[in-house]
């Protein structure tokens, strides 16, 4: 379990194919701290260290997790938001976040709001997840409250801590981002939605 609250912000160094998973090795000032066996969230997605050597780890994403998040789309190079699993007894600074990505979502507009910034997102609306103005919502691991609910978009608004921390200082338009959606919403939609499971 994750609090969607970033610890470090890590450069991917290496990128390896093995069959179809994908050995992704990142750069952090958090490595010191980890050790083999230990889930870390990269933009939200929860995967288990592998090696560890220097200020270096490895973690493997398999076809699975890759076909549901924008990991295969990451360069070496590139930054990734990382946040080791929460330990019981701290507080919850953010929310309940499981590091199960729902799916992919859109950047579709970014606004300089006097001091902050809002980013809309598209996502595809065909799998039932569902947003509820101010309501929690995960993107690339960072835990953010809902402001312009729709049906298939959302907006967030970020302070300037969370832009100088998180990936979201290099979103674009059309950059593609990790989702995952609040878990007890994901209960009610199941509910709502469970005449129509096979």
């Amino acid at each position: 379990m994750f609090t969607g609250i970033i610890e470090d912000i890590g450069v991917i160094t290496d990128l390896k194919k093995e069959f179809d998973n994908l050995h992704i090795t990142v750069k952090s000032n958090i490595t010191s701290e980890l050790k083999i066996d230990q889930s870390v969230a990269h933009n939200g997605v929860c995967l288990t260290v592998v090696n560890i050597k220097g200020d270096e780890y490895t973690v493997t994403a398999i076809k699975e997790t890759l076909d549901k998040t924008n990991l295969n789309t990451y360069n070496i190079g590139n930054n990734i938001n990382l946040e080791r699993a929460m330990k019981l007894g701290d507080r919850l600074d953010g929310h309940i976040v499981q590091g199960h990505v729902d799916q992919t979502a859109t950047c579709e507009n970014i606004e300089e709001a006097n001091g902050s910034w809002i980013f809309t997102f598209s996502y595809d609306s065909s799998l039932n997840n569902i947003t509820i103005e101010k309501g929690s919502i995960t993107v690339n691991g960072t835990s953010l409250t809902v402001v312009n609910s729709k049906r298939n978009s959302f907006s967030v608004a970020i302070i300037p801590y969370t832009y100088e921390h998180t990936n979201f200082n290099s979103f674009q338009k059309g950059t593609i981002v990790n989702l995952e959606f609040d878990v007890l919403g994901k209960y009610v939609s199941r509910l709502v939605n469970l005449d129509k499971i096979d």
